[in-house]
């Protein structure tokens, strides 16, 4: 389970999410290792603060803990306390894995 953090997203129009990016993968399903120039951004991540419910009263559906799946180039990246992470909207996020 992830840490909670000293940051809250802010509401407004749409609901805001922070994502912890899972780690790029060191190797290929055949063994090979993939140099870090050639590894891909990570699509998948884990919900680590979660806005309050918008302006319309409407709650965010996905929750902290939650694993999800997010366009590649989806979100804003941050540092916060010494980690990575994405600010998004929620409508960003694909699917709940």
């Amino acid at each position: 389970m992830a840490k909670k953090l000293s940051i809250t997203p802010v509401a407004g129009t749409k609901n805001r999410v922070i994502v912890k990016p899972s780690a790029a993968e060191e190797k290929t399903a055949g063994g090979i290792i993939i140099p870090d120039t050639a590894k891909e951004k990570p699509q998948r991540g884990t919900i680590v603060a979660v806005s309050p419910s918008d302006e319309d009263g409407k709650n965010p559906v996905v929750k902290v803990g939650d694993t999800v799946l997010y366009g590649k180039y989806a979100g804003t990246e941050i540092q916060v306390e010494g980690g990575d992470y994405l600010i998004m909207r929620e409508s960003d996020i694909l699917a709940i894995v």
